[in-house]
């Protein structure tokens, strides 16, 4: 089970990120701590920070290569920050954060620009060198920086189950039609969660996104910051606006592109997504010449007849329904991998599922050899702390029927989702939706692309609206895939540029077209 929010999800597939790193030993000895003596912590109700956190000396070294990934150029760097543990007890325990960052390139440094790229789960030190490429303008005028949340990777990253038991899970009925395949559907979940607590222990009721907004403040504090620059990508647009309202006197200039609706709970993120996910394939199928109704009522059948008798795939696993629409998924976050969903939907209604199996295992993180990442569990473990909302699966039931209407191919797969995600969850959740207004903020500029499958452009207004009057700045692109900057449109990117490179902030509600 895979909930579809990761904005990483096609760079992740494509093998495009190599960085690996941890601490090292050498330090260039030219980054101020900040005033140790004052904690943006402390402004926000929290308690002030001691000087052995705020005044600690980041030991920056050469990043090395891990299990994963290999080691990314000597233009980067590496080193562990620590944050408390508890944010509550900010003397208590400690976590490590893997931090990664290369220094500007040219003159007239501006900062630090703090990058998160989603999930919630995603490594920010394995996609931080790929994805600098995308920002070459602004890495002239930044140092690029980016972690690894708590309880993500390299930060005490959460594995709740073995490579073996992941794939065992992958056949569970995530839309289970018989009282046996939902008895299963949500023992799976509740074993799930139970493996996540025996792993995770005491950092399982510290990893919600409130936590990750107040290291990302000491981060600010300890790089020598007297602002947060950031950009937010995704789930990272949520974290950002978590922070802009716990931090507002602390905003620099916040980037948030491919935007959560903050006003959504659980089940609203889940119909949100089905709109989208569902407004995505209209566009594909429109694209290839086909009815998108029709078209949808197909790729439906098909799935039933998956579930019926899964397809047979080159490497001797079967393509289950799950992992199917898993497989369809993953395409409809990139235009330009349309194609291969033409391809993968072809071969599978002649019987073969090689192609919607690999896609599917893309998405999961799972490598030839059987490796699954840790991406998604820690995704799971972070959300169920933030939700508070655990519907029922009588619930459930009563919601599939809107689930369906508004998707044949994804509702029943994303309404089921919203009891199995956090059924039986060892943690209780923190809110319902997330408190994201900032008065007294410096403007954020919220992009919003019109052919989001994962977070539907409804979401941008929704996110301007809550940061509140003067500060939510909305840019819209009328594109197709997740995400907007770095996707095609020189109008977004050059916008974003001027906002981040030369404080200049946009007219809300400027278009860009195609």
């Amino acid at each position: 089970m895979a909930r579809f929010v990761r904005w990483t999800a096609l760079v992740a597939a494509a093998a495009l990120l190599t960085a690996g790193c941890s601490g090292g030993s050498s330090d260039d000895g030219k980054d101020g701590a900040g005033d140790a003596q004052s904690s943006a912590a402390g402004t926000s109700g929290t308690a002030a920070l001691p000087a052995s956190l705020t005044a600690q000396k980041l030991d920056w070294g050469r990043c090395k290569a891990t299990a994963d990934s290999a080691a990314p150029s000597s233009d980067w760097q590496c080193a562990t920050l620590k944050a408390p543990l508890d944010w509550a007890k900010p003397g208590g325990s400690t976590i490590g954060l893997a931090l990664i960052r290369s220094k500007a390139t040219g003159g007239d440094r501006i900062g630090s620009l703090l990058f998160n790229f989603g999930g919630p789960g995603a490594s920010g030190v394995d996609y931080m060198p790929a994805y600098s490429a995308t920002v070459s303008a602004l890495h002239e005028h930044y140092d690029l920086v980016s972690w690894d949340p708590r309880g993500v990777a390299a930060s005490e990253g959460v594995r709740c189950r073995s490579d073996k038991a992941i794939q065992a899970a992958e056949d569970v009925d995530a839309t289970p039609d018989t009282p046996a395949e939902e008895k299963a559907y949500f023992q799976d979940a509740a074993d799930f969660g139970k493996g996540c607590e025996k792993a995770a222990g005491k950092l399982m009721a510290h990893v919600s996104t409130t936590d990750t907004a107040r290291d990302m403040d000491l981060m600010r504090e300890v790089l020598g910051d007297s602002k947060m620059h950031y950009f937010g990508i995704s789930y990272g647009t949520e974290l950002g606006g978590v922070y802009a309202h716990l931090f507002p006197k602390k905003v620099g200039r916040l980037i948030l592109d491919a935007v959560v609706d903050p006003t959504a709970d659980s089940v609203g993120h889940a119909l949100n997504q089905t709109r989208g996910f569902q407004r995505a394939l209209d566009d594909y199928l429109k694209s290839t010449g086909q009815d998108p109704a029709q078209g949808s009522k197909k790729i439906a059948a098909l799935l039933k007849r998956i579930d019926a008798k899964p397809l047979a795939t080159s490497t001797g696993r079967e393509l289950t329904e799950t992992l199917a629409v898993t497989g369809i998924v993953l395409p409809l976050y990139s235009k330009q991998s349309w194609p291969t969903l033409t391809s993968a939907l072809d071969s599978a209604k002649e019987g073969d599922g090689s192609e919607l199996l690999a896609l599917a295992d893309g998405y999961n993180d799972r490598d030839s050899s059987g490796h699954y990442g840790t991406t998604t569990q820690s995704q799971r473990v972070i959300s169920c702390l933030d939700d508070k909302q655990r519907p029922t699966p009588e619930q459930t039931r009563k919601l599939l029927p809107e689930f369906e209407k508004i998707s044949p191919v994804f509702g029943d797969f994303l309404g089921w989702d919203t009891a199995g995600w956090c059924h039986d969850w060892p943690v209780a959740g923190q809110y319902d939706t997330p408190e994201v207004s900032a008065p007294g903020a410096a403007p954020i500029l919220v992009v919003g692309n019109t052919g989001d499958p994962a977070t539907p452009y409804e979401g941008a207004r929704k996110m301007v609206d809550e940061l509140g009057k003067g500060v939510g700045v909305e840019l819209t692109w009328k594109g197709e895939g997740h995400g907007a900057y770095g996707s095609g449109s020189d109008c977004v990117d050059s916008t974003v540029d001027a906002y981040l490179l030369k404080g200049t902030v946009p007219q809300d509600g400027k278009v860009c077209a195609s």
